[in-house]
Parts: C-alpha cells; sequence; structure tokens
C-alpha cells in the first residue's frame, strides 16, 4: 500500500493535521442553518446539498484519502486511511499511537491463523473487538472512522507475500470470512434502510492480486490474464459476497492490470458492483495505484487522461495526491466535467453520514461512549487466545508424542531466532501490541527451567554459527522445541517468497539439534506461506509439527498451552502445502484449472492435480474423531421440486462433453434446492476438543474444468471425550456446488454427487 512518490501525502492538506479525527462539524451552532446539517432530510439529499456548497477547488481537495476541511462551512479536514486487518495498526495515517491516551490495542492473530479455525462466530467476535477498540481510539482522537479491511484476495500462489493476510485459498472460505467481518466491524444500527454504521470497512484489493514482486514482474505493472471462467468462480466470489452479504461500505480497486485494463479503471467491473450487486459505497484506489497508470504502465499519454479513466470508471477517491494535484488541469482541458466529480463527492459524504460524521452530537448510541478503558480489555485478550487456539494445526503427532506431561519435564529447550522475539508474533499489518508474550517467557510460566538458543542470529539464517551453543542447549534438556519458519523478512507486502524451504540454513539447525536430543523433537512453524517440510514430515527424529502462523501477541502463551495439553489443537490448513517442485510454476499464470498438454499442474485443492506436503483442510488432534452422515437427501430433482417452474427456460439441461448441467442462471428458485446434512461426530479419544468439520462434495463424473472437490460447508464443533455430538449443516447446491464454464456461466453438473466428511461419503443424485 505504499510507493516511493507516496511522500506526496504529507504535502497535501497539511494544514488539517492539528484538528482531531472526532470532530463533527454540524455540532456547532454556526452549522445550524446548513442542510447537509439537517437530519431530517435523506443522506443523498444531505450529501448533495454538502457537494452543492462546495467551491471547485474545494471539491478536488476532498479526492485524496488525506481529505482537506472546508473551514468557511465548518467542515474538518479527514483521514480516511485507517487500518484494521487483525487489530489497529498504523500503517496509514489514521490510526496514531504516539499522541494521545492510547498507546497500544490487541493484536489479533494474523488472518490466515484465525481463518484455519473455521468459526464464523469466532471471525464475527474478533472484528467485533477490533471495532470496539476502533471506536473507542476514534472517540479519543487518535482514529478515523473509516478502515481499509479485509484483504480478501484468493492466496492463489504459495509464495504471495501477502497471503497471510487473506483467509486462504478457497474462495467460499474467503466469502464467509468477509461477510463475517464486514458485519461485525461496520455494526450498522437503525431501521437499516439508511445503512447507519458505526465503522466503515473495505473490501480490497479489487481484482486478481496477488503478487507482489516476482523475477521481473511487479505489482505496479503485472498484467493479470484471467479467463471468464476462473473469474467468475475463483477470483470475484468474495467480493460478491463482501458486498451482496456483507454490505461493505468501501471497495479498494487494485496496483495491477486485469486483462490489460488497470484495475481502477475497469468501468465495466465497477459499475457492476454498483448496478448488479448493489453497492452503496465509496471505491479507493490503492496508494497512488492512479499515478502509475501512466507513469509506470503507460495506459494513457497523459496524467489528465489518468484522471478522466479512473472517476468515469467511477472511482471516488485516491489514495494519494495525485487527483489532488491533476483533477483542475483534467477538468480544464475537457478531458472529464464537473458531475464527474460531484459524483465522486456524493459516494464519499454519503458514507460520512452514515457514520455520524454530520450528526448535530456525536450522538447517543453505545459506541460514542466508549473509551481507552476498552481498549486491551481482558475480554479481548482472551478473544486473541481463543482465536490462537482454533486456529493452530495439529500436522504431526508420532505415537501420540503430545501432549506432554509437565510433571515428566523439569528442562526443555527452545531453540530458534524467534523463540524471544515479540517482533515476529504479528506478520504484516500490526500496530502496537498491548502485552506481547513470547515463545520464550510463555514455556518458562511452564518449565521454569527452560533454557533458549537462537541457533541462527536471524530468520534468514544464512550462517552456522550459532548452531554450536544451540547443539548445546538441546543435549541438556529433557525435551527440545524449535521454533522454525518464517517472518516479514521472508513475505510481506512489496515481498514475495522465491522459495517454500525454510529460510537459510533453518532445516540444518532442525537436523543438527534433532541428532543430539533425548527424544524426539517438537518442531513449530511460524509464518503465513505454506512450507516445504517433508524432511522434517519422513524425519522420526521429528516427533509433532505445529503451525502457529502469526498467532499475534498472546502466541507465546498458547504454544506452551498446546504442547502441555491445556487446549487440545482442532485446527485446519486454509491452504494447500505445496512442494518446493511447485516454485517451477510461473508465478505469473493466473489459470486455475490444471493443463496437463503443457505440464501445469493448476492451483489451490480445487483444481490441483501434483503432489503436496499437506493438503487444504488438513489438521490433526489430540482425540480421534469419526463422522457419520445420519441424514442427507438421495435425490435433489430439479424437475419434480415443490417450487413450480423451477427451470425458467427449456430445455431444463445440456449436455456437453458427455455430461448433462444446467445454468444456475436459469434455475428460478434456488433457494428450493437447499438442504441439510446432519452429521453424528464421535470423539473417539480421551480429551475432550473442538474441531473444524469440513463438508466436501465431488461429481462421480470426471468432468473437465470442474473442480476435484470442493468445500461446500464449515462447523466449529465441540466433542466431550468419548462422547457423540451432532451437528446440522446447510448446503446450497447454487452457490457452492457450482462452477464456472468456458464462457464464465454457472453450470450445476446433474448426476451422481459424493457428499465427503473425513473417511464419510453419500452418495446422491441432482436430476
Amino acid at each position: 500500500m505504499y510507493l516511493p512518490f507516496l511522500l506526496l501525502l504529507l504535502t497535501v492538506a497539511g494544514a488539517g493535521a492539528a484538528t482531531p479525527p472526532n470532530a463533527y462539524p454540524c455540532a456547532s451552532a454556526a452549522a445550524n442553518s446548513y442542510p447537509f446539517c439537517n437530519a431530517s432530510l435523506s443522506f443523498p439529499a444531505r450529501a448533495r446539498a454538502l457537494v452543492s456548497l462546495l467551491t471547485l477547488d474545494e471539491k478536488i481537495a476532498q479526492l485524496s484519502n488525506t481529505a482537506a476541511g472546508v473551514p468557511r462551512l465548518g467542515v474538518p479536514p479527514y483521514e480516511w486511511w485507517s487500518e484494521s486487518l487483525h487489530g489497529l495498526a498504523d500503517n496509514g495515517p489514521g490510526v496514531n499511537f504516539s499522541s494521545g491516551p492510547v498507546a497500544r490495542a490487541t493484536m489479533f492473530p494474523q488472518v490466515i491463523l484465525s481463518a484455519a479455525s473455521f468459526n464464523r462466530s469466532l471471525w464475527r467476535a474478533v472484528a467485533e473487538a477490533v471495532a470496539v477498540e476502533a471506536r473507542a481510539m476514534h472517540n479519543a482522537g487518535q482514529a478515523g472512522l473509516t478502515y481499509w479491511a479485509p484483504n480478501i484476495n484468493v492466496f492463489r500462489d504459495p509464495r504471495w507475500g501477502r497471503g497471510q493476510e487473506t483467509p486462504g485459498e478457497d474462495p467460499a472460505v474467503i466469502a464467509a470470512y468477509s461477510v463475517e467481518y464486514v458485519k461485525g466491524f461496520q455494526g450498522e444500527y437503525g431501521d437499516g434502510k439508511e445503512g447507519k454504521m458505526m465503522l466503515s470497512a473495505c473490501c480490497k484489493h479489487y481484482v486478481a492480486y496477488d503478487l507482489e514482486k516476482w523475477e521481473n514482474f511487479t505489482r505496479y505493472t503485472f498484467n493479470a490474464k484471467v479467463n471468464e471462467q476462473d473469474f467468475e468462480d475463483t477470483y470475484e466470489p468474495p467480493f460478491k459476497s463482501c458486498i451482496q452479504e456483507g454490505r461493505a461500505s468501501c471497495l479498494m480497486c487494485s496496483y495491477n492490470q486485469v486483462n490489460g485494463v488497470p484495475a481502477c479503471a475497469r468501468k465495466d467491473l465497477l459499475q457492476k458492483i454498483r448496478n448488479e450487486w448493489g453497492f452503496q459505497g465509496y471505491i479507493v484506489s490503492d496508494c497512488d495505484a492512479v499515478g502509475i497508470i501512466r507513469e509506470y504502465q503507460s495506459y494513457t499519454s497523459s496524467d489528465e487522461d489518468s484522471v478522466a479513466i479512473v472517476l468515469k470508471a467511477g472511482m471516488d477517491i485516491n489514495c494519494g495526491s495525485f487527483l489532488v494535484l491533476r483533477t483542475k488541469s483534467a477538468l480544464e482541458k475537457g478531458k472529464i466535467q464537473e458531475e464527474d466529480i460531484n459524483r465522486a463527492l456524493f459516494n464519499l459524504f454519503s458514507v460520512q453520514l452514515r457514520l455520524g460524521l454530520f450528526d448535530k452530537a456525536s450522538g447517543n448510541q453505545w459506541f460514542t461512549q466508549l473509551g481507552p478503558s476498552n481498549i486491551c480489555t481482558k475480554e479481548h485478550r482472551e478473544l486473541a487466545t481463543e482465536a490462537v487456539r482454533q486456529g493452530t494445526v495439529l500436522l504431526k503427532n508420532d505415537n501420540n508424542f503430545l501432549p506432554l506431561k509437565r510433571s515428566q519435564v523439569s528442562h526443555i529447550a527452545i531453540i530458534g531466532p524467534a523463540a524471544s522475539d515479540a517482533y515476529i508474533m504479528g506478520g504484516d499489518y500490526t500496530g502496537v501490541p498491548c502485552d506481547p508474550i513470547t515463545f520464550l517467557k510463555g514455556m518458562k510460566a511452564f518449565v521454569p527451567q527452560t533454557t533458549v538458543a537462537a541457533g541462527c542470529k536471524d530468520v534468514s539464517c544464512n550462517s552456522t554459527e550459532g548452531f554450536g551453543e544451540a547443539i548445546e542447549a538441546a543435549r541438556r534438556a529433557d525435551i527440545v522445541v524449535v521454533i522454525a519458519g518464517l517472518n516479514l523478512t521472508q513475505e510481506t507486502e512489496d515481498l514475495d517468497r522465491v522459495t517454500l524451504l525454510l529460510p537459510g540454513k533453518q532445516m540444518d539447525l532442525v537436523n543438527s539439534v534433532a541428532s543430539v536430543t533425548k527424544k524426539p523433537i517438537v518442531l513449530v512453524i511460524t509464518g503465513g506461506g505454506p512450507v516445504d517440510v517433508s524432511s522434517a514430515k519422513h524425519d522420526p527424529r521429528i516427533a509433532s509439527i505445529l503451525w502457529i502462523g502469526y498467532p499475534g501477541e498472546v502466541g507465546g502463551q498458547v504454544l506452551p498451552e498446546i504442547v502441555f495439553g491445556e487446549y487440545n489443537p482442532g485446527g485446519k490448513l486454509p491452504i494447500t502445502w505445496y512442494p518446493e517442485s511447485f516454485t517451477a510454476v510461473p508465478m505469473t499464470d493466473m489459470n486455475m484449472r490444471a493443463d496437463p498438454s503443457r505440464g501445469y499442474p493448476g492451483r489451490t485443492y480445487r483444481f490441483y492435480t501434483g503432489d503436496v506436503i499437506y493438503g487444504f483442510g488438513y489438521g490433526l488432534s489430540y482425540s480421534k474423531y469419526s463422522y457419520k452422515i445420519v441424514q442427507a437427501p438421495r435425490t435433489i430433482s430439479l424437475s419434480h421440486s415443490s417450487s413450480p417452474g423451477l427451470i425458467s427456460r427449456k430445455p431444463a439441461y445440456t449436455r456437453r462433453d458427455g455430461l448433462d448441467y444446467v445454468q444456475v442462471e436459469d434455475i428460478t428458485s434456488c433457494e428450493s434446492l437447499i438442504f441439510s446434512v446432519h452429521i453424528s461426530v464421535s470423539n473417539d479419544g480421551a480429551m475432550d476438543g473442538s474441531h473444524a468439520v469440513l463438508l466436501f462434495t465431488r461429481s462421480k463424473s470426471i468432468a473437465p474444468g470442474f473442480p476435484l472437490k470442493q468445500l461446500v460447508a464449515f462447523e466449529r464443533v465441540y466433542a466431550a471425550a468419548g462422547r457423540t455430538t451432532s451437528v446440522e449443516i446447510t448446503v446450497d447446491p447454487c452457490k457452492l456446488m457450482s462452477a464456472a464454464n468456458t464462457e464464465g456461466r454457472r453450470v450445476l453438473l446433474l448426476g451422481s454427487h459424493h457428499l465427503m466428511v473425513g473417511d464419510e461419503e453419500h452418495e446422491f443424485v441432482i436430476a
């Protein structure tokens, strides 16, 4: 979200810097006469009234994230850019930890780890907690009301440096996460007609953005060539759900081009979200994504043309100063009309009105009373802890090596450069945590005699210089835990990985330590992207492997809780862990489907045909769970549905390549096809636990271009040791069993399908 020339941000609208972000223009008596302060009028009428009162220069000054004030109307400056990906972060200028009563905020785990919980209610609760802290910080004058999260791009390539910010590789999971985040964060209230909200959330980055720097390609110039099939059933669905179901009030268009046109200039796409999806909000560019259209992409021949193409496409505001500096010239040269500016301002002011910025007082809603005491609370810390517990994934546990018994461990050694590093916990877009606990500190609370040795001076681990100390520490300890994996020197914004192996000599460190220990070791993997740990997977000297992602400020507390069995892990991987050989696949190839004719293996569990280290949805537990599909339909009938006229046109189905299917758009009542699946979940182990129950479907027919299988439902389920519980899961065939054909139209295969949960399968027919 930055470019070198973003320094221009500092030069625009700087005069408003002294105005607190919680200033309310209509609170003064002088403003009462203005119609935009008249609460009896509708929000659209008030927005149009405010636009009509502005001069041209005043209008243009609103087109930056650092919007200028209008002193003569009592309108203060406003900063649109605040960040809240997994807690409040000061990456953007809207959040300020350095001056004011709030110096820190709860650091929840990075999104990829929370996603591994597969728990919608947890996702909603975390978003609500972050929102409470955001609103409290706003009330204290240290943050705005508009936040640019969540990141809902598909984690398409395991090397992507920002995949950690996303909920993973499955479009349905990402869509579900986006809905929970936006609903929880925005906190809409009132009768719902005007969309009043506590805060504004932003779906980003639209669209097909998942490359930072790879070989000679960068996100600023990359042209994502996406076919209609992949666009329809992979790249676009999370954004559609975020807007239609989540009712997000912001959309961010990305740096990259999409099929030769800059994303922020794709009028067809930006208009579709308003006209077809019902979007009511503002569209912001990624930072200086407009300036690069000419300067880096050479798509336009002048800066004025760049201004024109994005405003006419439907973008409303530029992160950066480009529009503020170039829009007047574009108007004078006839590239745009003032109405193009007015349209953008109407969308911007409409969102501010929905946020209550033009209320005559801050209001008496519960959130206006929040303050510093509502930040870094015990409840939020416990929620962050629960998110790490539920998201952590047990990848290997030979001979039930874990959990350990505290009474049998008197001396433990923690090896690795991340063992005592609080910085590694956060991942991208991390603010100032309340009270971070390192792995070392957390382990000492369980085993007072805990020794530490870095082994490597940093995560890059380019030297064996510290191996001797680590080997000696490991030799003396009863139990050894090695912390390996990634941090932001390996994967982050503007930085993709070039390898899937552990960085540098980390694996050599693991092997050196494992060769001298009294017992097999525990390997803990940090980071967001998948790692090829195939050698550790098959090495008997490594008894257990845990993936803990970027666990936030409580990661050091949760790790020993899991190691010593105070918590039974039940997370599942939200992304495929590929072998190192996958790095031969060009990162620039946006095709999801496999193509054997050119040796292309496809991407994500839905289409990938190659070997895996650990698959999507994989995760062990200290308990063994078994499943039985107790109740599910044997037939889903289109022709004999209880809803007359289910198929809107004849023929009811089409035959191609020997397969029968129906186009989803021809089904007039998809709701009539929705069915329930009742599953019994038995905990056959000796420890209570919760885990993610994942229900997949696959077609019995081999259908070219269709997913090998796809997730159609998921639920977090608790089961006591030795007990059986039941869960009812709803399946929407039109939405989650369909896939796109080569023309980009959703189709539902007819014939036999299988429901799959664990080792259990149930065959049914769609006819």
